[in-house]
């Protein structure tokens, strides 16, 4: 049983949360490159190094779930029973992302992303990123001494899988339709059978 966070952890989530509703209301009222980080800071009522100290970037904030999404695809990974099969596993979790980040009150957020380059290549990298992680919980899950190209294309394919269905007109059904390419391609890889 997890012990529940203690007084100077809740501050200090609720001082990021408070900084992270700031941009985004900042950013979705004047444009994201109208606002600057002071103006960030003033509005949530903090320092500038606290703002800092809760977000490596202008870009971090917009993507203030970025770290939570990270863990929850290596957590479907890791928390895989071992009676279950993977895929099955990162598409739920996988439906479950997208159903948040479709809803129709992000759709000004993606807005926003979309026409910002600095946003759309941070987007990008943040996406790889998340791809190398999952990579590395699928590697070892299966016990594998490395990261295979295997496990990184498979990865790959998952986090696009996201990106892909966030775009489509029924993101739900083109997670599963994605979904089944992405079991194919694992069967081929040969890793469902080292698991």
């Amino acid at each position: 049983m997890t012990e529940p966070p203690g007084r100077r952890e809740r501050k200090k989530a609720a001082t990021r949360q408070k900084i992270a509703d700031s941009a985004l209301r900042l950013f979705l009222e004047r444009g994201y490159d109208a606002v600057g980080i002071r103006d960030v800071a003033a509005e949530a009522d903090v320092a500038v190094t606290t703002l800092f100290s809760h977000f490596a970037s202008k870009e971090a904030l917009v993507f203030d779930q970025d770290d939570n999404f990270e863990q929850r695809l290596t957590r479907a990974v890791t928390e895989c029973t071992p009676d279950e099969s993977l895929i099955p596993a990162l598409r739920r979790e996988i439906h479950a992302m997208v159903r948040h980040c479709a809803a129709e009150s992000a759709t000004p957020i993606w807005r926003m992303i979309d026409e910002s380059p600095a946003l759309t290549e941070y987007e990008k990298s943040m996406r790889l990123r998340h791809a190398e992680s999952l990579a590395t919980a699928i590697a070892a899950d299966l016990d594998l001494s490395q990261t295979t190209t295997a496990c990184r294309t498979i990865a790959r394919f998952v986090i696009d899988a996201f990106s892909l269905a966030r775009e489509a007109p029924d993101p739900e059904a083109a997670v599963d339709e994605i979904f089944r390419m992405i079991e194919a391609a694992w069967e081929v890889s040969g890793l469902a059978r080292a698991r």
